[in-house]
């Protein structure tokens, strides 16, 4: 993302200190850790931030082996955008929480690192675009891969022609997930601000297991499915490996397809297509609750060229001819996490570190938001397939749906005062 020469002066010096809060404190936590305890960082934890009581508390404790102060623990993330002293927000909150936190933090002056998905719908999308060039800030999506450099390298030689002309890309993930209990009213656990955990989304009683971490399958009002929880990863590198934008045509199958009884409320296989302009087509594979190793790997992206094709994933590539026959493998020996929960690892330092080091004018961002909005779009686009039962066209151009029940399906209900609108 160009950056206009009013955004620079909202640039930090380069020689000075940033000051960071991270909201959200459950399993991306440990991707924090590293980039914010490294010397060269040149960054200070000023607040660890989470609804849950507890949560700051582990938090805390685990930062502690890695750096040798305190930042202060607060449950309401307003109250740490209202500090002055804050330049960045981490936003690691659930997925609703994405895009409404992150303009919050934008409104109160903050830069942002926003995890993956970075929006709940199509709408946010569209609004997170907006006040990141309204307020001029640095704003980056937690898909790391960007900042892969195996990942870099064999992307600019397929761009380069490697393969010829890169012309289909499938994105895959397979875990081996399991029963989620049903819901069930039940007291709010003790430490927990559950008002504030909905937040944007409209106001219902608490119900069994809905914080920590099931959230993400109890319907629509938290939670993005798979696509959004992992294939974000993958359909952004095969867009970036096929240098295209948004499709003209989308459809899936998909459906719930294990553990019938239990409390999954949303798909947990999908296939879904996009067909682009020039005859290029992007595949999801994604299967939440069969940990089948169909490409020989957990995850991980394979392009397919007039010339020959491209296996990447997280850790490695390998490069093949149209023969099939292996010409040239790479093992990048990183340690960033596949699918276990959780995750971090040295590709998410390094892209937090590209964030710094952005705000700083150092650097330019690998995953600027208004690129990475367009891969969500596609996180969106099958979901909304999925829920209305069938597929439909697309404007390549600005992402509209040809489609009343999809369009339909562009925003969502929100909890009175809590709609961001740019």
């Amino acid at each position: 993302m160009a950056m206009s020469a009013k955004s620079y002066t909202n640039i930090i010096g380069a020689n000075d200190r940033i000051h960071v809060a991270i909201a959200g404190l459950g399993r991306r936590l440990n991707a924090f850790k590293q980039p914010i305890a490294l010397k060269e960082s040149n960054v200070k934890l000023l607040y660890l931030c989470d609804v849950m009581e507890s949560q700051c508390i582990k938090g805390l404790k685990e930062f502690r082996k890695h750096i040798d102060y305190n930042p202060k623990l607060e449950n309401d993330i307003r109250k740490v955008l209202d500090d002055k002293d804050v330049d960045v927000l981490i936003n690691a909150t659930p997925d609703y929480w994405h895009t409404p936190g992150s303009i919050m933090a934008m409104q109160a002056g903050k830069h942002v690192y926003v995890e993956k998905p970075s929006s709940h719908n199509m709408y946010e999308n569209e609004q997170l675009v907006k006040a990141a060039k309204h307020f001029h800030k640095v704003v980056q999506m937690g898909n790391q891969q960007r900042s892969s450099n195996h990942t870099i390298d064999i992307i600019k030689e397929i761009h380069s022609g490697v393969i010829g002309k890169p012309y289909k890309a499938v994105a895959f993930y397979s875990n081996g997930r399991g029963k989620v209990p049903l819901q069930k009213k039940a007291a709010i656990p003790k430490g927990l601000d559950w008002n504030l955990f909905q937040g944007p989304a409209p106001r219902r009683e608490y119900t069994s297991e809905t914080w920590n971490y099931n959230w993400h399958w109890y319907g629509w009002e938290y939670g993005t499915a798979e696509a959004g929880n992992n294939g974000t990863h993958e359909l952004d590198i095969a867009r970036w490996a096929l240098q295209v934008d948004y499709p003209q045509q989308v459809y899936v199958e998909a459906e719930k397809r294990h553990f019938l009884e239990d409390g999954w409320e949303m798909y947990d296989d999908m296939e879904a297509t996009f067909k682009f302009a020039d005859d290029k087509v992007i595949k999801w594979d994604g299967k939440s609750r069969n940990n089948y190793s169909t490409y020989g790997a957990g995850r991980g992206t394979i392009i397919y060229g007039t010339e020959g094709t491209v296996f990447v994933d997280r850790n490695k590539y390998k490069l093949f001819d149209k023969r099939g026959e292996l010409v040239k493998e790479f093992d990048s020996n990183s340690k960033e996490a596949g699918n276990v929960l959780g995750g971090g690892g040295d590709t998410s330092t390094q892209h937090v570190q590209n964030l710094f080091e952005t705000i700083r004018g150092k650097a330019k961002l690998n995953a600027p938001i208004d690129d990475a909005s367009v891969s969500m779009a596609m996180v969106h686009y099958a979901n909304i397939a999925y829920r209305i039962n069938k597929g439909f066209d697309v404007d390549d151009t600005t992402g509209i749906m040809y489609d009343r029940e999809a369009m339909a399906l562009w925003s969502r209900t929100y909890e009175p005062d809590w709609d961001i609108k740019f």
